[in-house]
């Protein structure tokens, strides 16, 4: 199908725009678009009519108008996390051979919201729509590792670092200590701290704006993982989170998580 020159110039100049670009001069976007002023003026005064450009008053600079910040909360609205992480969960379950949860926070504990279980690693604790506690599961971890000072800090006040297992984090101090470390690494690790006999690796998923929604993990007995597959799986894991934080709407040009 032939491309609709108008159409096609119209969303090149919004594309002008980012974070270090947020106003133009019309002599600027003509030069960057190659195009005579009056072409830019005619798209522009098309694009300001329906809000999606808007020109400062102040020094006639244009800028992107709320129209795109209104389609954009749309289309943020409609995702649905689970339904985007599906496939995801089921490739790196069939990719890794474990178990795959996706997990979000629900005030001071993880939550199950979907799990994919392997033929070879079953995992009994963990059931969708259960819950989880942040200190002895690497998801719950990964959830929090990552939240400002001030929100860990209002969930850490009076919690409870019940003994899941004997390898149970069972205090604050040594709770933070391992948060460094999460940071340091980018994913956390749950070594027999919740279920005994169960090695979860969990990697967290972000949103649009940068927070932490949602925390992926592969579990598997604690005996089957060597440290080469073990790096293996934290690789294809971080791939995914990135992937799925892309969906969402995260850094797309982001490959770190």
């Amino acid at each position: 199908m032939p491309i609709i020159q108008s159409v096609d110039r119209a969303l090149r100049i919004l594309d002008l725009f980012d974070e270090y670009e947020t106003e133009l001069k019309i002599t600027e976007i003509s030069e960057r678009m190659v195009l005579h002023k009056s072409t830019v003026h005619s798209l522009l005064k098309t694009l300001q009519k329906h809000h999606y450009i808007e020109q400062n008053p102040e020094n006639g600079r244009y800028r992107l108008g709320m129209k795109l910040f209104e389609r954009g909360n749309f289309v943020i609205q409609s995702l649905d996390l689970r339904a985007i992480a599906k496939e995801h969960l089921v490739e790196l379950s069939r990719e890794t051979g474990r178990t795959i949860h996706l997990v979000i926070l629900d005030g001071k504990e993880g939550v199950y919201i979907d799990k994919v279980e392997s033929s070879t690693a079953s995992v009994l604790y963990s059931k969708i729509g259960r819950r989880v506690p942040i200190h002895s599961s690497g998801v719950g971890k990964a959830l929090v590792a990552f939240k400002s000072e001030a929100e860990l800090e209002q969930i850490l006040e009076n919690y409870e670092y019940t003994r899941q297992t004997e390898n149970t984090i069972t205090n604050k101090e040594d709770f933070l200590q391992e948060v460094k470390l999460i940071q340091e690494k980018g994913y956390a690790i749950d070594n027999q701290e919740n279920e005994p006999g169960v090695f979860c690796v969990a990697i967290p998923v972000r949103d649009y704006t940068g927070q932490v929604v949602a925390a992926i993990s592969s579990s598997s007995t604690a005996t089957q993982l060597t440290d080469d597959e073990l790096d293996k799986n934290i690789e294809i894991l971080k791939a995914t989170a990135v992937e799925l934080s892309r969906k969402l709407g995260y850094g797309f040009q982001t490959t770190k998580i």
